[in-house]
């Protein structure tokens, strides 16, 4: 008996039905009408952090990360889109993998990670 995964993230929103759209449009996750995604086996990271971090913003109790398998391809579509895209290289850990960061219209961080064993 234990945990096996994560069964959901839930969050409030100013509005709704407009960020699942957007999340459903531009990362993939979930759909404009219904939330359930079905996610592809691989890791995931479960990390509590000090509360004076400055690994994300302090106005934000949380930062989402979302693991892709090709942040180039991503990113390009995403700024395509006119979303801003940031990228810096002491993110990249070889051993780790690559990173950038987004925020979603209401301004929750997000973080793409392509794990280093990704295509």
């Amino acid at each position: 008996m234990g945990v096996t995964g994560i069964g959901g993230f839930f969050f409030r929103a100013q509005d709704p039905d407009a960020l699942r759209a957007w999340y459903a449009e531009h990362l993939g996750v979930g759909s404009a009408s219904f939330d359930v995604w079905n996610t592809q086996a691989g890791p995931t990271i479960f990390a509590p952090f000090a509360a004076d971090t400055d690994y994300f913003a302090s106005d934000r109790q949380w930062m989402l990360n979302l693991r892709v398998d090709d942040l180039d391809r991503l990113c390009a579509t995403l700024r395509d889109a006119g979303i801003d895209v940031v990228t810096r290289a002491e993110w990249d850990v070889p051993e780790v993998g690559r990173f950038a960061r987004i925020h979603d219209p209401e301004g929750n961080p997000i973080e793409l990670w392509q794990p280093a064993t990704a295509g």
